[in-house]
């Protein structure tokens, strides 16, 4: 049986380049980067040049970024460090409890976010933190009118991802930090998904805060980084010692940075190439789909607008088969599992229901195809492909759902030619 991986949009390999430059610093150069003697100071400029390199992936200042264990800690910092400035004193009831929305904080996000965004809100709401939960189009994009009337006076941020990890929607960042900029509101961005694969100038698009997550674009896992503009007041979230301007306390884990500033170095010198090869690639995948699957037929992510989703996404619309259960049951043995949001498991992940809902695309390798199920409150699930030995049908877990719209046959031939892609994505509804 011939096992193609195709869910790079929960991780990535570490790419060699990336492996050769962090083996020294597992050996070699061990040295604590706070440490004052030469060892210790060569670590540190092996991480200094790390950060200049995440910098100039996003056109910010070095000075501006913050390494952190990987995206959720990023989203987190950001969320409670804006929120926890001093603004408006809680006003705690006799049983502990906060009232709703007595600590005169206000923020806005959306449904769709990851559970790394959503779940810090909820728990800011349960200390008395008002959270505004903006909607979506059925493309997974935002109505930029419903988000100025959602901005109160005790606004103090507005956090919305950039691309959004299922559908590949990429929402109007630059148009959002305009009003967020006129407002005098900070803004955070979830740019995981998007960072090394499009294209970001934080100056550009004027958010604050960006989190980006290592393992997402070859780097290894358990590294990350916060983007903090110069000027924003952001409380830290953990303490110990003076690491990191006092941002992020905790000794430094220099490889893994090292190996992050070495995939974002080689993420911005490919953007461009990448971006038109692996179009090309989308492009060749969807024609063959649309020859080969019978009633299936292309939906644009945005119709009428153009450059609005990530080069890897397609959406094609396929005909119902049969249940999304059946299908998994027939394909356990074969499937390689994965549920939830990007790198989440154990649980699946239930997002604010969304119709439709929105599942998940994978920035990967060869190629990958996806079941969009229509439930009221789905459970978001990933699809995998697979070709039995390169010659065998397509075979996809499905969400256990009660309707699902699957394609899973007449792809084998095309998945051959596909082998050697590089990133190509199909949501089939």
């Amino acid at each position: 049986m011939n096992r193609v991986y195709l869910d790079f949009n929960a991780t990535t390999p570490v790419e060699p380049e990336v492996l050769d430059a962090m083996l020294p610093y597992f050996s070699a150069e061990f040295a604590n980067a706070a440490s004052i003697h030469t060892p210790g100071q060569k670590a540190r400029a092996a991480m200094e040049t790390a950060r200049e390199r995440v910098a100039a992936l996003v056109g910010a200042r070095p000075q501006e970024i913050v390494f952190t264990s990987g995206g959720t800690e990023s989203d987190n910092h950001a969320i409670f460090g804006v929120v926890a400035q001093p603004l408006l004193p809680a006003l705690s009831l006799s049983n502990g409890a906060v009232p709703s929305g007595e600590t005169g904080k206000h923020i806005i996000t959306t449904a769709i976010e990851h559970e790394a965004v959503l779940n810090t809100c909820q728990a800011l709401e349960k200390e008395g933190v008002s959270v505004t939960y903006l909607p979506t189009n059925r493309n997974g994009q935002i109505d930029m009118e419903e988000l100025r009337r959602a901005i109160r006076p005790e606004t103090v941020l507005i956090t919305i991802m950039h691309a959004n990890n299922e559908l590949g929607t990429v929402q109007p960042l630059e148009e959002i930090g305009r009003l967020a900029k006129e407002a005098d509101i900070y803004f955070h961005t979830d740019a995981v998904q998007s960072a090394g694969k499009i294209s970001i100038d934080v100056n550009k698009l004027q958010v604050d805060l960006l989190s980006i997550s290592g393992h997402k674009l070859y780097a290894p896992k358990g590294i990350g980084t916060l983007y903090v503009r110069g000027g924003t007041r952001l409380r830290q979230l953990l303490y110990g010692g003076h690491h990191q301007r006092g941002f992020r306390p905790g000794t430094e884990n220099v490889a893994g940075i090292v190996g992050l500033g070495k995939a974002a170095e080689i993420a911005r010198k490919s953007l461009v190439e990448d971006a038109q090869r692996i179009s090309a690639l989308r492009d060749r995948l969807q024609q063959g789909l649309l020859h080969r699957v019978p009633q299936s037929r292309h939906k644009p992510c945005f119709p009428g607008r153009r450059g609005r989703s990530p080069p890897h996404c397609s959406r094609l619309k396929g005909p119902r088969m049969f249940d999304g259960g059946g299908l998994f049951l027939r394909c356990r043995r074969a499937i390689a599992r994965t549920h939830g949001h990007r790198s989440a498991t154990g649980r699946s992940s239930r997002q604010p229901a969304l119709q439709p809902r929105p599942t998940h695309h994978s920035r990967g390798h060869r190629l990958r195809l996806e079941c969009r199920a229509r439930r009221r409150r789905p459970t978001p699930r990933t699809l995998s492909y697979l070709s039995q030995g390169g010659h065998g049908p397509l075979l996809m877990r499905t969400p256990r759902v009660s309707r699902a719209f699957v394609v899973a046959q007449h792809a084998a031939p095309l998945a051959l030619q596909c082998k050697q892609m590089e990133t190509s994505s199909a949501i089939m509804e």
